[in-house]
């Protein structure tokens, strides 16, 4: 991995800013001969991009993307896949007011320590704009996915001190039938009517977003340094406002006995599965075929509408505030990332797999 490129086999490198002329991915090492379905991956955009819902961020961008190279005649050639999403609604004077400020829990004071000078349009490249390429090049890993019968599904599972009921074992094809993203119909609206209150009051809140992948093989990940859940850890606190990873049982299994949490073991059709899934699908950092699911929590949107103490690049006492157009939320524009990053991984490991061991 490099400073703006993750991945080993299937790896992507981002590029661009949130007020420049666009934000594209380059995809290195995707096969050749898979067919890519454009309908698709524009329909993965939509779900990530801003001014889809009252309780996201009013920035119209239709997040349109151009496939410039690696695909002939509907097919991916196994070149470098070049994708590019043109910028359309920057209002750059939105942020003039901050040029000079640091705004509270941002990554301007961190960026301008590191580099000595910083774009202050929109937070530049640390902005959640350049995650519209990871969704990008996500769906992409979701059609090779495809062929290999692994599906990804991630929700909001908590919004503030609202969440799923812990007992509930619903449908997640629900997941999209809501601006929150929630497959619990009323928690859905609980959580929506808690956002727009939020956002009337100049605030943010966070939440947590769920995710189940269906269909791996088990053997994906590595017994070492490359463990599955070391990656899929690495994706997920890669995102912008993401503060914390758990797979399985995660924190909970701290108040577990080991006779309570093992998972044990049973064969159903010649196929080895558990009859629990604490380990939640990963077990010595590699995959054991069984669903692997983890949750991922997202902090307040930094930017918020009131008056807050900071300091300003000389080290003088300022005031924050912000303007224009902002997430009161991040969860529900977080699912189709979150989705896109696991799918980045698993993509990923799929490829390594092959050369974890010689069948002639």
């Amino acid at each position: 991995m490099g400073l703006n490129t993750f991945g080993h086999l299937f790896r992507i490198t981002t590029f661009g800013e949130s007020h420049g002329a666009g934000i594209g991915v380059v995809i290195d090492g995707c096969p050749s001969g898979l067919p890519l379905d454009e309908e698709f991956i524009q329909q993965e955009l939509d779900r990530r991009k801003p001014g889809q819902s009252r309780i996201v961020t009013q920035r119209k961008e239709s997040d349109s993307c151009i496939i410039q190279s690696g695909v002939f005649e509907g097919v991916t050639t196994g070149s470098p896949i070049s994708m590019y999403i043109p910028n359309e609604d920057q209002k750059s004077a939105d942020y003039e007011h901050i040029a000079h400020v640091f705004r509270p829990s941002h990554a301007d004071y961190t960026w301008s320590a590191k580099y000595g000078t910083r774009d202050y349009r929109g937070g530049g490249r640390s902005s959640a704009r350049e995650t519209a390429a990871r969704v990008a090049a996500g769906a992409i890993a979701k059609l090779l996915l495809n062929k290999h019968k692994i599906s990804i599904s991630a929700y909001v599972s908590q919004v503030g001190e609202i969440s799923i009921p812990s007992d509930w074992n619903g449908s997640l094809e629900t997941i999209e039938e809501n601006a929150v993203r929630c497959p619990h119909p009323v928690t859905a609206e609980n959580m929506e009517r808690l956002i727009l209150d939020v956002r009337k009051a100049g605030d943010t809140i966070g939440g947590k977003v769920s995710c189940v992948i269906q269909g791996c093989p088990p053997g994906l990940g590595q017994p070492v340094f490359g463990k599955l859940q070391a990656d899929l850890a690495a994706a997920m606190m890669g995102i912008n406002a993401a503060k914390g990873f758990e797979y399985g049982s995660g924190f909970e299994a701290i108040k577990m006995r080991g006779s309570q949490h093992n998972d044990a073991f049973y064969t159903e059709n010649g196929l080895v599965k558990t009859r629990t899934n604490f380990s939640g699908g990963i077990q010595g950092g590699i995959s054991n075929g069984m669903p692997i699911t983890f949750h991922v929590a997202f902090k307040p949107v930094a930017t918020i509408m009131q008056e807050q103490l900071t300091v300003d690049d000389s080290g003088q006492e300022a005031i924050a505030k912000g303007k224009g157009r902002h997430d009161p939320c991040v969860v529900p524009r977080a699912v189709p990332i979150v989705e896109a990053m696991a799918a980045l991984v698993i993509a990923d490991h799929i490829l390594l797999m092959r050369s974890d061991k010689l069948s002639l």
